[in-house]
């Protein structure tokens, strides 16, 4: 891991251009550093925003640019440290000069989620928390979104912190009944362990009852779009996306390798995959655009099956139905401008059918909540859901898992060793959840995904 001893620079804000550029410094020499560079005029005051200018780390007396410094003194900034926050002028190369600047000033350059890092270490927020920040910033969707904040504001911490205390003392009281045979004493009864787990078991099954809503906000669905030829595939995929993503020719084989793009259905993120169409070839580059659609088709969960309504069903057509019949699939029935070649009814009845034309300006409200309904059917997402994050939902069940035997173990009058041991499993996958006992490897891996600033 990173040292917390060093004082650590970044750029806050994103890359590319912009009215105003954050470059961070944070640690123990973080003060002295910003004033190495800083022509304050004196100390900087505490939540203070002053107006000074920076100090060019090449030509040092030489002013580089009108900044806004701010002084956060710790244990009350973001990290816990001594933070303070430099608002330039958002030039990259200016930017970039700064942070040279504090670094020939003796900070170093910040590692991707190094900042948050110092904020869980020093107890400014637990991991839950901590992962959050990184799923606020990668959400795409206003309902993911909502779900990271409320999980920043501590939803899911609060919740497991609960349970995590009534399952402290409930421990505790067995600890001291084994601790102290020879008097005799028992701080609690069989008959109470079993119900206390019990009880203990339906809250965190409760925390658990929404989880798949959870990860499809977080993570989404891939939906697959396939069919011949010009039936109107990345004709689809573009007005799905409201742009211009792929080019529509009436070339047969315009496609001929797998594009994607994420967009949004019913407040969720879908990522949108248009494929070569699917046919006979000897192209060698066209068959493998057409391999690779049908890997993608072994992966997606939803499919998009386009037919032509104004040419007859052909055996392409059928193949493709019966491959996808076992699929969570939407068949659209596109060129409803044109004169029909053959009806709806006529095709195999698996999933909805919508037809449409893809040529006019309509509405695709009809095939967006088709596509809703296959995708996520009746889950519940009016309410914000919980637990989203996968290594939390499966550190969960591992609780879970060991309340229930702790609980059938109980119900069985068996020793109470053996019911602690299955109490103490869950307090520790409880807390791997909140990071009071999580491997160094497993940090590591979580603020690797984290962006430089963060």
């Amino acid at each position: 891991m990173y040292s917390p001893d060093d004082t650590i620079v970044a750029v806050a804000t994103p890359p590319g251009r912009g009215g105003i550029g954050v470059v961070r410094v944070s640690g123990p020499a973080a003060g002295g550093a910003a004033a190495a560079v800083l022509r304050a005029g004196g100390e900087l005051q505490p939540r203070q925003a002053t107006l000074t200018s920076v100090v060019a780390a090449a030509a040092p007396g030489r002013p580089l640019d009108q900044v806004v410094a701010t002084y956060f003194p710790g244990p009350a900034s973001y990290t816990g440290e001594d933070v303070v926050e430099i608002s330039g002028h958002g030039s990259p190369v200016l930017l970039r000069q700064i942070v040279e600047a504090v670094v020939r000033a003796g900070a170093r350059l910040a590692e991707p989620g190094e900042f948050t890092l110092r904020a869980f270490v020093n107890g400014r927020m637990d991991l839950i928390q901590a992962e959050a920040v990184a799923d606020l910033i990668d959400a795409v969707t206003p309902l993911q979104a909502r779900v990271a904040f409320d999980q920043l504001e501590g939803t899911v911490t609060a919740t497991i912190a609960s349970i995590d205390s009534a399952l402290f003392d409930l421990t505790a009281r067995l600890e001291a009944s084994i601790d102290f045979p020879e008097e005799g004493y028992h701080f609690t009864a069989a008959v109470a362990v079993a119900a206390e787990t019990r009880g203990l078991l339906q809250r965190t099954q409760a925390l658990l009852a929404n989880a798949r809503s959870g990860r499809l906000v977080r993570e989404g669905r891939q939906v697959v779009i396939l069919g011949k030829p010009n039936v109107g595939k990345s004709t689809l995929f573009n007005r799905l996306l409201d742009a211009p993503r792929a080019i529509v020719t009436d070339v047969p084989g315009t496609t001929r390798d797998l594009l994607t793009e994420t967009t949004e259905i019913d407040g969720l993120p879908v990522t949108l995959v248009d494929t070569a169409g699917i046919r006979a070839t000897a192209d060698a580059v066209e068959s493998e655009g057409v391999a690779r659609a049908r890997g993608a088709l072994e992966v997606a969960a939803a499919v998009l099956l386009v037919l032509d309504r104004s040419r007859p069903l052909e055996g392409a057509d059928r193949d493709l139905l019966r491959e996808t019949a076992a699929a969570d699939r939407v068949v659209v029935v596109n060129k409803a401008d044109r004169p029909a070649r053959w009806e709806a009814p006529d095709v195999p009845a698996a999933g909805p059918c919508v037809t449409v034309s893809l040529r006019e300006a309509n509405d695709l409200c009809e095939l967006r909540g088709a596509l809703a309904e296959v995708l996520w059917g009746d889950e519940p997402l009016r309410d914000t859901p919980t637990l989203s994050n996968l290594r939390h939902i499966l550190l969960v069940e591992q609780a879970a898992a060991a309340l229930a035997r702790a609980a059938d173990a109980a119900d069985a009058a068996a020793p109470e060793e053996l019911i602690l041991a299955d109490l103490q499993d869950a307090r520790g996958a409880l807390e791997e959840v909140t990071g009071k006992r999580t491997a160094e490897d497993v940090l590591q891996r979580i603020f690797a995904r984290f962006c430089i600033g963060k």
